[in-house]
């Protein structure tokens, strides 16, 4: 049977703020994106949302982006690269410690809304977390767009860089993401989101914007746990994948 890994970013409450449904998404998905505290989350979030993980054997992984509470991460950031990277390396530390607690650990790291976007072309910005990762652990694999500059940086630095799709996204011709300002961007409906998945598990391809088909790689799928009806549209991926004979398993081998 095929198989194919479902992330979803999870941890982003704050405080008595409560955003998704992290533990309804982890029994559809086998990979969590755990907020390190920079964009979103805090300790308490942190540490409960790795122990949720664990409940559900979901792989926790490390959700870095700028520091940016106040704009969710989404904006881009002219940060120097040095700086970028100490931010990386804190965010991973601290996500190490609290996921220990709770008897695992980080596995892969993900960059999160601007800074994934940013590194897409960035190549300043895409090195400094390529170093920022490869000085805390050279064997976490790092998620990223296919094609993007730190998956080839990543490749060339000899981490391990995983190809990336997302069933709730729209995509422009070139491949990038449809930027969240544009109509259209953001996919709602569950059975059109399964559809998506489906293409991209099976078909190694994706609909474009304006209805073209584009060929993607895509060793991880994410399922982002904020949109509203998330756990819906997971529930509905998974059932879908299921039906087509497709599994939902993590991307690492030893797992």
């Amino acid at each position: 049977m095929a198989t194919i890994d479902l992330n979803s970013d999870v941890g982003e409450s704050f405080g008595r703020w409560t955003l998704g449904d992290d533990a309804a998404m982890f029994q559809s998905v086998s990979s969590a994106n755990v907020a390190c505290g920079f964009h979103a989350g805090d300790p308490s979030v942190i540490r409960s949302t790795c122990a949720k993980a664990v409940q559900a054997g979901v792989v926790i992984g490390a959700h870095v982006g700028y520091r940016d509470l106040a704009g969710f991460g989404r904006r881009f950031m002219d940060i120097d690269p040095k700086e970028l990277a100490d931010d990386v390396v804190y965010q991973i530390g601290a996500l190490q410690a609290l996921a220990a607690t709770t008897g695992a650990r980080v596995e892969y790291v993900k960059p999160h809304g601007g800074l994934y976007n940013a590194i897409v072309k960035h190549t300043a910005q895409a090195r400094a977390v390529v170093e920022a990762v490869k000085s805390v652990d050279p064997n976490l694999p790092i998620l990223g767009l296919p094609g993007s500059e730190v998956l080839r940086i990543a490749e060339e630095a000899g981490l391990r860089g995983v190809s990336e799709a997302f069933a709730d996204r729209a995509y422009n011709l070139d491949g990038t993401l449809v930027s969240r300002s544009q109509p259209g961007a953001v996919l709602h409906d569950p059975a059109e989101v399964a559809e998506h998945v489906l293409r991209m598990a099976t078909e190694q391809s994706v609909k474009a914007i304006d209805g073209s088909i584009l060929k993607i790689r895509a060793e991880s799928i994410c399922v982002h746990g904020d949109s509203p009806g998330a756990v819906a549209m997971a529930t509905a991926v998974k059932s879908v994948l299921g039906e087509a004979g497709v599994a939902v398993g993590s991307f690492l081998p030893s797992v």
